[in-house]
């Protein structure tokens, strides 16, 4: 089944503005969650990474000009949400990290403990792209979506404008 925004089997939480700047961002720096897995743990199963832990999924992007897929690890828990790319040194251009809510919500995200640059896609329930965000490395102020967004896909940085992906595109993933 294809959905724009599926539930990824996680427990609705309060739509407290503290949640609502998770990943990357500000409000839980202070405590920075581990990997939920180990390599050893993971690498018999081509739905984890065996690195993170983390389901993956493939998510499309469609522009005027075509479609692109990436291998997308989901941040589902907001543990997973609060480690996002923290710590990585690298990212393969076909990859992604994709960060879905239950509810459309403003969004903040930043990079404190990302050394790679990345785009931050800003996705409307509809599956439309809200805005698109640079990513700086290190940086610890937030960039924001919007309106209010049901998910975010972050991709190396760069990655956007030279697919041509932009606002108004559409975002879309199989559960």
């Amino acid at each position: 089944m294809t959905a724009l925004f599926k539930p990824l089997g996680f427990k609705p939480f309060g739509l407290v503005a503290a949640l609502a700047l998770v990943a990357c961002n500000g409000e839980t720096a202070e405590a920075t969650p581990e990997p939920t897995a180990t390599a050893g743990e993971t690498a018999a199963n081509d739905n984890v990474d065996p690195d993170s832990g983390l389901e993956v999924i493939d998510v499309t992007v469609t522009t005027d000009e075509g479609t692109h897929t990436f291998r997308t690890e989901v941040a589902a828990t907001d543990q997973q949400k609060a480690r996002g790319m923290m710590f990585r040194s690298e990212m393969a251009p076909d990859t992604a990290m994709l960060f879905p809510y239950e509810a459309p919500r403003d969004l903040g995200f930043w990079m404190r403990n990302v050394s790679l640059e990345l785009d931050i896609i800003f996705i409307a329930q509809d599956g439309t792209i809200i805005n698109i965000e640079a990513g700086e490395p290190y940086n610890e102020e937030s960039v924001f979506s919007e309106a209010p967004a049901i998910a975010v896909l972050e991709l190396l940085g760069g990655t956007s404008a030279e697919l041509g992906i932009e606002p108004g595109d559409t975002v879309s993933w199989e559960q």
